[in-house]
């Protein structure tokens, strides 16, 4: 099986876009960092540490510090993936932290991009 190229590239190098992707519609740095938080449990330090060790994607995923148990709740398509239908552990968690900024960018409220539980519903 042929390794994706994007299992080697550094975090750092792909995180910009996501941050510019969100800020060309109006979103914040913050509410990308929010979300990598809510995948992953990095906390400001950690992402940064990441970053400046210039971290490769499979190394991020596989180092993160609390992975969301309801990430799988992430569903829909991303780049025209159908992110729930991706087989690979690591390009699915790749595609999900995608599908999520693509969110963030369309305008979606952050509650429902974290996959927060409705209030009151009972």
């Amino acid at each position: 099986m042929t390794r994706h190229r994007i299992y080697t590239m550094s975090f750092a190098s792909v995180y910009p876009h996501y941050v510019a992707k969100a800020e060309k519609k109006g979103r914040t740095k913050e509410e990308v960092d929010r979300i990598i938080a809510w995948l992953t449990g990095y906390d400001r330090d950690g992402l940064q540490t990441v970053m400046d060790a210039k971290t490769d994607f499979e190394t991020f995923f596989a180092e993160a510090p609390a992975l969301n148990p309801t990430r799988s709740m992430v569903k829909g398509v991303v780049c025209g993936v159908r992110v729930e239908d991706v087989e690979e552990p690591l390009m699915r968690e790749i595609r999900i932290l995608d599908k999520l900024v693509d969110e963030l960018a369309r305008g979606k409220a952050m509650d429902k991009i974290l996959r927060t539980p409705e209030r009151g519903a009972d």
